[in-house]
């Protein structure tokens, strides 16, 4: 058995390099030598508090789900992939053989081992590691050219494509963004590729907010120091046609509320507490809303928009810090007045 260079999680605020054991590889198997991994919110929730809500870190985790690098060994029965090809990682897992795998929403897997959870015990472990074996559909291959720091957005952008075909088509749409972290900038760029005819964004902070501006944003409003800023679209019943909530703030909810015209479909794509929703209005103005979880197919569309330049996103990408300095980079990537994405260099 060999062992590999990981980063690790084993409380709160206690992250510290080790190492992780290699696992043999199985005919259906893919090594892959980890480049890049971009550290996302669930990461940051490990890292802070030591997990969220009710799903706590029990035994040390590997952290890291946004992932790319270099294909090292392939399993006697890959042909998809081979030694050299390089590859953004899907962290989905489904089992294939459950009533949802079996209906077409693996998504929703009664099984799935996702990369870098502590959702259950033993914990799957994640990417932030030098070496990684999955299986060969989880290894996407990219087409030779693609920067692997573009690649390791694959999984956030499917994220957002996914709520995307939850919101149904955004052509000539008027669309609010609440929520301008990475999964809100990756929804404006979503949504002015599908095109929207007018995009607003809402935050909190004007570093995320003048980026949303930048990829596409028509308006960029800052809720703390302009709180009425979405007053003006509250007329004649509400303007917005689709809502992406992306903060998992009940406050941002209900402020976009008023601004969504009848019929409106609101998409909750930020995680957050419970809430309490006016009913009253979402009936008197039948607004849907509808939830969205992680993704399916839509990650292969990620590569592809990626791939392609269809959707570019080096915008959001505000450093790559060496996997030894793990700590200064997830400190840096709670810091939202400074970054927007931080990845590790493996």
């Amino acid at each position: 058995m060999r062992d590999t260079k990981a980063v690790l999680i084993h409380a709160a605020r206690d992250l510290r390099m080790g190492t992780a054991t290699i696992p043999a590889l199985g005919p259906h198997d893919v090594e892959v030598r980890i480049r890049r991994g971009g550290i996302c919110g669930s990461d940051l929730h490990y890292f802070q508090d030591g997990g969220f809500g009710a799903i706590r870190i029990r035994e040390p985790l590997i952290p890291g789900h946004e992932i790319a690098g270099e294909v090292t060994a392939v399993g006697a029965s890959v042909t998809g992939v081979a030694a050299g090809d390089r590859v953004a990682i899907n962290p989905s897992r489904p089992c294939s053989h459950c009533a949802f795998c079996l209906a077409g929403t693996p998504r929703h897997c009664l099984d799935m081992r996702f990369l870098g959870s502590a959702m259950r015990f033993p914990h799957v472990q994640g990417g932030f590691r030098e070496v990684l074996v999955c299986t060969e559909p989880q290894a996407v291959k990219l087409p030779p050219g693609v920067p692997l720091e573009h690649a390791a957005f694959a999984e956030p952008l499917a994220v957002c494509l996914h709520a995307a075909t939850q919101a149904g088509p955004l052509l000539g749409q008027r669309v609010l963004v609440t929520g301008t972290g990475p999964i809100g900038a990756l929804m404006i760029l979503v949504a002015r590729h599908a095109g929207a005819a007018e995009i607003v964004a809402t935050d909190l902070t004007d570093a995320t907010l003048a980026i949303a501006r930048r990829i596409g944003a028509d308006l960029a409003i800052n809720m703390r120091t302009d709180p009425a800023g979405l007053e003006r679209f509250h007329a004649n019943k509400g303007w917005f046609d689709v809502v992406f909530e992306a903060s998992g703030s009940g406050a941002a909810l209900a402020a976009a509320i008023p601004a969504a015209r009848p019929g409106a479909v609101i998409v909750q794509v930020g995680i957050g507490g419970d809430t309490a929703l006016p009913l009253n209005v979402l009936v008197a103005k039948e607004l849907q809303l509808r939830g969205t979880f992680r993704f399916d197919k839509e990650f292969a569309w990620a590569v592809a928009a990626i791939a392609t330049g269809a959707i570019d996103v080096s915008p959001l990408l505000t450093e790559v810090v060496p996997a030894d300095d793990a700590v200064r980079a997830f400190d840096l990537a709670a810091d939202r007045s400074r970054a927007m994405k931080v990845q590790l260099a493996f």
